[in-house]
């Protein structure tokens, strides 16, 4: 018997009765989440807005604000990519997540929205590195300024050694770069406005992968691994 075939058979079995009614107390549970989810996301949207500055970013026509980013629409999404400068390609971790959202943009224009990533690499390595992965989504270098910095997901290496804040708490030897996602909104009068962020396991409901390996008997699978995402790839490395 093969591997997977012992780790299917380890599964509780049982009557097609047995399962529905299983299945029924699951089903409302399931329930259950998502009108939790559907609280948190209103308490969400109350989150006081914080008046932000501008700041500048590097991409395909050049210099560009926070404000450009928006594209003309109100709201922007900006996921915090790790990709420091000098790395030559892009956070194998995060371009999984990429995987993710790439091609949701025409979708979420029409519901007043504009995705991007910003990276603190040099534009001309995050273009390179975005045309190997096959990627749509706008992606601009945080170079020029301190935005990566402010939003607490780059990090001095003062700061890694002495410690800093990410995910909203004390890490006392933080890497150079971490992964996040923070959300923006325009007002009439041109003020931008920053909503809420999100770290670490804060950024797992937008991986589709993983959301699909939940629904699977074997689920993630990455218990005996020896740390989580040992079995990733990028998707041209498999």
């Amino acid at each position: 018997m093969s591997t997977s075939q012992t780790q299917h058979g380890a599964g509780v079995r049982g009557s097609p009765d047995e399962h529905r009614a299983a299945r029924l107390k699951l089903l409302a549970r399931e329930k259950e989440l998502n009108r939790l989810r559907d609280e948190l996301a209103a308490e969400r949207r109350r989150l006081p807005w914080v008046p932000v500055s501008d700041y500048e970013f590097d991409g395909p026509d050049g210099r560009e604000t926070l404000q450009d980013l928006f594209a003309g629409r109100s709201q922007l999404l900006v996921y915090h990519f790790m990709f420091g400068p000098g790395w030559g390609q892009g956070c194998p971790i995060c371009s999984f997540w990429a995987d993710s959202y790439n091609g949701t943009q025409v979708h979420l224009a029409h519901r007043d929205t504009t995705l991007v990533a910003v990276s603190r690499a040099p534009f001309t390595d995050i273009e390179a590195y975005r045309n190997r992965m096959g990627w749509s989504f706008p992606w601009y270098s945080s170079a020029p300024g301190e935005f990566n910095y402010d939003f607490g997901v780059s990090f001095t290496p003062e700061q890694q050694a002495a410690g800093a804040e990410y995910n909203f708490r004390h890490v006392d030897q933080p890497m150079d770069e971490h992964p996040g996602i923070s959300v923006f909104a325009l007002a009439r009068d041109g003020q931008v406005f920053h909503t809420y962020s999100t770290y670490s396991r804060g950024l797992d409901p937008i991986n589709t992968a993983y959301q699909l390996l939940d629904l699977t008997p074997k689920g993630r699978d990455e218990r005996d691994l020896p740390w989580t995402l040992a079995w990733l790839r990028r998707h041209d490395e498999y």
